[in-house]
């Protein structure tokens, strides 16, 4: 990070900042604007799009009531303002994806469909993406990874959210001489069948997304994130949903509640336990196979063994993007992509009876929750990805907590992603 902040306060000093788009004006949208406009000089927030132009707008004035932004309806306008300096505003969020003059784009959206239209463009016209959008990386992130390789362009999580926060402390403890065998999430709540309704007055409290916020408590963004951190390591679940504990205490208490001899077997698991401290922080598990080093951590206080306890206990969200922002743009380090075929995916599981006939809605919502499973499960029984239930029309009744299969439903016509989880498998899994 001390390299990374050394570069942007280069850019800074030179007048040179990276141009950054962002797509999406929601919660974290206006977080990162003020942030950057307030605290790194050394990049630039150039171009915001947004459904509701007003609301990219107001992204803007967040971070500096000054702002008058220019409104873009032509490729050749929003490129002239990214140019000249100007900030400016569209509805039109593929005019930043076809547009030179920025050097970086970052999805916050949190949609599935529009986040894979807007990704492979962005490859298409040689872009880097950034994805604070972890269901469309959980969903098709290893075949987009393909298309971005191919493409000479960089396709990656972001530092902050708890996907790479976990791949950061891996990689870390990996120079150590470790090998990660566990790689977890700190939880508050999980109650997989929390709704719209139950969560909406903590998200009024937060100004936050409702569907985001059941998202986080019925289970399925922590899937989602833990499939990303699967996916980029290597790493497997113990079983459908993970292990998920209870544990009301520090997490250095975690390393005598697995087996070893069942993590080496499996190679490494991504997991999530509930109130342990510290939250809402990441840890990961490892052991140092050379007894040497052994003898050092034991002086270093980090315990007797096997397994040791890392973590850190704060994920910063968008307080810590720019790092992503300095690492794509200028290190070409992508912080967190798959390396390979899926390990872990996501499927959808029904969060009440559900009836032939009925539309489901999208995650977060009232009909479905995700949970983590390992890809060749997912491929044998043929699950549905939670990442595509939104639209998709019931062809039999289901009770509560069935798995939903492709079998089950009829998909709706014309997605993208569809078609890259079609690609995906293809490529990957046949």
């Amino acid at each position: 990070m001390q390299i990374v902040d050394n570069a942007l306060a280069k850019r800074a000093a030179t007048g040179n900042p990276i141009k950054v788009g962002l797509i999406g004006a929601g919660f974290m949208s206006k977080g990162l604007v003020h942030h950057v406009v307030n605290a790194h000089p050394g990049i630039a927030i150039s171009a915001i799009s947004n459904r509701t132009i007003g609301k990219a707008a107001d992204a803007y004035r967040f971070g500096n009531d000054a702002f008058e932004p220019i409104t873009a309806t032509n490729q050749a306008d929003l490129n002239a303002a990214v140019s000249s300096g100007l900030p400016v505003i569209t509805d039109d969020p593929f005019l930043l994806t076809r547009c030179e003059q920025l050097d970086v784009l970052i999805d916050l959206t949190g949609a599935v469909e529009l986040g894979a239209r807007l990704t492979i463009d962005a490859i298409r016209h040689h872009k880097h993406m950034i994805l604070m959008n972890a269901e469309v990386d959980a969903t098709v992130g290893p075949i987009l990874k393909s298309y971005a390789d191919a493409e000479g362009v960089i396709v990656s999580a972001a530092d902050g959210d708890q996907p790479v926060v976990q791949i950061n402390l891996a990689r870390f403890v990996r120079g150590l001489g470790c090998i990660p065998r566990v790689l977890g999430n700190i939880k508050g709540l999980q109650d997989e069948y929390r709704t719209p309704t139950t969560q909406q007055g903590f998200a009024e409290q937060w100004g936050q997304n409702v569907h985001m916020v059941t998202s986080f408590a019925d289970g399925s963004k922590v899937s989602f994130e833990q499939a990303i951190v699967a996916n980029a390591l290597g790493l497997t679940v113990h079983k459908r949903g993970m292990l998920g504990q209870d544990h009301d205490g520090h997490v250095d208490e975690l390393t005598t509640k697995y087996d070893l001899d069942e993590l080496r077997r499996l190679g490494g698991v991504v997991d999530y336990v509930v109130k342990a401290k510290p939250g809402p922080g990441v840890f990961c598990l490892a052991e140092h196979p050379d007894p040497k080093q052994q003898h050092y951590l034991k002086l270093f206080k980090l315990g007797e063994g096997p397994l040791y306890s890392f973590y850190t206990p704060y994920h910063l969200c968008h307080l810590e993007l720019p790092y992503t922002i300095g690492r794509v743009v200028d290190f070409a380090d992508s912080t967190g992509s798959p390396v390979g075929p899926p390990m872990v995916e996501v499927c959808a599981v029904a969060k009440h009876d559900l009836k032939a006939g009925q539309r489901l809605d999208d995650y977060g919502g009232y009909d479905t929750y995700g949970q983590a499973v390992s890809a060749r499960e997912m491929l044998e029984a043929d699950y549905l990805p939670e990442g595509v239930i939104e639209g998709c029309v019931l062809k039999r009744d289901l009770p509560k907590d069935t798995v939903i299969t492709y079998a089950d439903v009829e998909l709706p016509e014309g997605r993208l992603v569809d078609q890259l989880r079609t690609e995906q498998r293809a490529k990957f899994q046949s």
